[in-house]
């Protein structure tokens, strides 16, 4: 199988600068849309010129709904929700967000600032962006690491983002400040020993995030062995509902012997890729050939893009989220909540809704003050608006129509 039906992959200098190869994009290939979506960009958006899609523009007046997608994913990744949502009366807008795609005004320097790639700067970001549609108030969703994007919104700016539906990955609240240490001072921070106890199992063990992390990790997957496309198509089908052993259930706790429960795409083979890892899961040809969530003229975009940009711009919000700097900076917001009327949608067969124990409980509990539902949706893995988006875009509605 090729590469990519785009084209082969030009070899990637680190780091990389979006603004440089700027004026390269006007040759790029046309997305393949469905119909009522159209794609633009929009400038001056936190320092970014952001890669927008778009649907149910052609009226004004319409109530918004954003939406942030996650990772290795893109804008593109709503494609088949957008048209229902705009059937129902919203604007929907769905960026590439920092450090994917065709959004420029980043750069992805494995030894440069993490800032920029702070989820406050991400909030900022997403702020921005309705700022410049003229939107006071709107209604958001996010999914994989859009959700962690989406839950700090609608934390930290409850007047404008006025509901939100997270999707994959639940959110368990802003992380506490040490309490009560007057006399007895606060144990400096130090590296979350489950780590050395995975690496010390008897199949020595690693968590996804500490290896996005790594300087190793964009080009293990940028350069692939199998290519970028076959690469993607793995990673997306070990995932999803089609890889039949993604049977999720709640873990006891977070350890080593509980965390190697995870399939190897959350805690992989210690001496590992990710691009070995998933290439153990590859499904036949026959298999992709009769895909119908992502069929292969789909992921050509995706492997296009990525084989364009690298990963760098991606694991960059791995980095920050595991540096320690996260905690940190987040602790402002320590003792508060999201009270805007908030869902949660899961694919059954995803096992992101399990992979930090206690954290789906949390949010349902105290996370989120007004939460109205949680939807485990059967039929889908981690890619649940791909996968099932009938379904979802039907759960989004209903919830939508329960907040106006």
């Amino acid at each position: 199988m090729p590469t990519t039906p785009y084209g082969g992959h030009a070899p990637l200098c680190p780091p990389y600068d979006s603004t440089r190869v700027e004026k390269a994009m006007t040759a790029l290939p046309d997305i393949p849309l469905p119909a009522g979506i159209r794609a633009r960009y929009v400038d001056g958006i936190n320092g970014l010129r952001m890669h927008v899609l778009e649907a149910g523009f052609e009226s004004k007046g319409r109530s918004c709904i954003l939406l942030l997608h996650g990772f290795p994913e893109l804008a593109f990744s709503w494609r088949k929700v957008m048209p229902a949502l705009a059937a129902a009366g919203y604007h929907v807008i769905a960026p590439d967000q920092r450090g994917y795609g065709r959004t420029t005004g980043w750069t992805a320097d494995y030894d440069g600032d993490l800032a920029p790639f702070s989820l406050l700067n991400l909030v900022r970001d997403a702020l921005s962006l309705v700022s410049a549609f003229g939107y006071k108030q709107v209604d958001l969703a996010g999914h994989d690491f859009g959700s962690p994007v989406a839950a700090w919104c609608a934390l930290i700016r409850p007047d404008v983002f006025r509901s939100v539906t997270l999707m994959s990955a639940p959110f368990g609240g802003a992380p506490p400040l040490p309490f009560n240490t007057v006399d007895r001072p606060a144990k400096p921070a130090v590296e979350d020993p489950v780590y050395r106890e995975l690496a010390a199992l008897p199949r020595p063990r690693k968590h996804y995030q500490w290896y996005y992390a790594t300087r190793e990790a964009n080009a293990d997957m940028q350069h692939a062995p199998q290519g970028v496309h076959d690469f993607l198509r793995a990673y997306y089908h070990h995932k999803s509902a089609d890889w039949t052993d993604n049977k999720p259930y709640p873990l006891k706790a977070w350890s080593a012997d509980e965390l190697a429960k995870l399939p190897t795409y959350y805690v992989m083979d210690a001496g590992e890729t990710m691009a070995e890892t998933v290439a153990k899961e590859m499904p036949s040809r026959a298999a992709i050939a009769a895909n119908q969530w992502l069929p292969d003229s789909d992921l050509a975009y995706y492997s296009a893009e990525y084989g364009r940009t690298g990963f760098q711009g991606g694991l960059q919000w791995y980095r920050y989220g595991t540096s320690g700097m996260l905690n940190d900076e987040m602790q402002l917001f320590s003792g508060r909540s999201i009270d805007v009327p908030s869902c949660f949608i899961s694919g059954r067969q995803d096992w992101g809704t399990y992979q930090r124990p206690g954290v789906f409980e949390a949010m349902q509990k105290s996370a989120c003050t007004m939460m109205l539902g949680c939807h485990l949706v059967d039929g889908a893995g981690h890619w649940v608006q791909q996968e099932q988006p009938a379904e979802v875009s039907r759960l989004l509605l209903d919830f939508l129509a329960k907040t106006s």
